[in-house]
């Protein structure tokens, strides 16, 4: 029976998305439900499962027909050996994740890291399609990424490359999840906007935020576009920081492409325009005018089609 077919799960907190696709990424079936993370590593296991039998069951597949399995999940990862070492909204704690799928379907199974998989779902299917230097940065709750590099991706020593949230882009910064002072993350992340308009509100600052009972990035970027400085200040502040932490990056590896994913994102231009902005005031001219900073292509799915790209890349497959 011929394989030509291959499974992508991308794993979150919230939700397990799973998708059944040929070798061009067309999606065949696809499930998605509920992580259910609280009620522990085995059922999440069991509901992993239970998606990779629902999308053979709807896609009219059996598992013959499968050439691989990739798997994106929150890391970090041990991913050479199918290990997610810890990750705070999964209960796991150094688990095989991928020893049990392999040896209930006896199909080759993989699993990166989620950032890494998103920039393998952009080389493949979205905005970097063509390159082979590219690097991909999620702006979101967090702020991550992964790079190609000649065409291949980099994962480092311990396959944890890319953490770009945890560079110091302030080292008088406040203090970040990591325990570092300054990061990336907690400087420019959604989350971090969103925190610097609550402490505008709650310093009692004249502003527009604080008619707002939930303030998010999306209230803070309202606001700035509608004229409220409080808020002008916050986004000014916090995208020169994403903006540094860009340009280290195209100063560190020179890359032809930058894809830039997540929520902020969603704001728009003026997100890309202050990126661009700061790498040509802090990168070598001709660094800055090589590379191209653009938004990513897939969107919410970046994480499975990049799961896809990972089945299909390590079993050797080319599109």
């Amino acid at each position: 029976m011929d394989k030509d077919y291959v499974i992508g799960i991308d794993l979150g907190g919230t939700k397990i998305n799973s998708v059944l696709s040929d070798f061009n990424g067309n999606i065949i079936s696809q499930c998605t439900i509920y992580t259910e993370a609280s009620k522990g590593k085995d059922h999440v296991l069991n509901r992993i499962m239970m998606t990779i039998d629902n999308v053979l069951k709807s896609g009219n597949k059996t598992i013959e027909n499968i050439r691989s399995i990739g798997i994106g999940s929150p890391g970090p990862l041990d991913s050479r050996n199918g290990v997610i070492i810890t990750t705070p909204n999964l209960p796991f704690s150094n688990f095989n994740i991928v020893q049990p799928i392999k040896s209930k379907y006896n199909v080759p199974t993989y699993l990166d890291n989620d950032a890494n998989v998103a920039a393998l779902g952009e080389l493949l299917f979205g905005a970097g399609k063509g390159t082979r230097n590219m690097i991909y940065v999620t702006v979101s709750t967090g702020i991550g990424g992964g790079a190609i590099i000649n065409g291949s991706l980099y994962r480092g020593n311990t396959f944890n490359a890319l953490e770009i949230g945890h560079t110091t882009v302030d080292p008088n910064g406040p203090r970040c999840n990591c325990g570092n002072y300054g990061c990336a993350e907690v400087m420019a992340s959604g989350t971090a906007i969103a925190r610097q308009g609550k402490e505008a509100v709650q310093k009692g600052e004249n502003t527009a935020l604080a008619k707002y009972e939930n303030i998010t990035s999306y209230e803070v970027f309202k606001e700035a576009k509608n004229g409220d400085k409080v808020s002008i200040d916050i986004i000014n502040k916090s995208l020169n920081y994403l903006g540094i932490c860009i340009a280290n990056i195209v100063s560190s590896f020179d890359p032809e492409m930058i894809v830039v994913g997540g929520g902020v994102t969603k704001a728009g231009e003026i997100v890309f325009t202050k990126m661009r902005e700061v790498v040509n005031q802090r990168c070598f001219k001709v660094m800055a005018e090589a590379c191209k900073i653009v938004p990513a292509a897939l969107g919410t799915d970046a994480g499975v089609m990049g799961s896809i790209a990972l089945a299909l890349i390590e079993e050797g497959i080319e599109l």
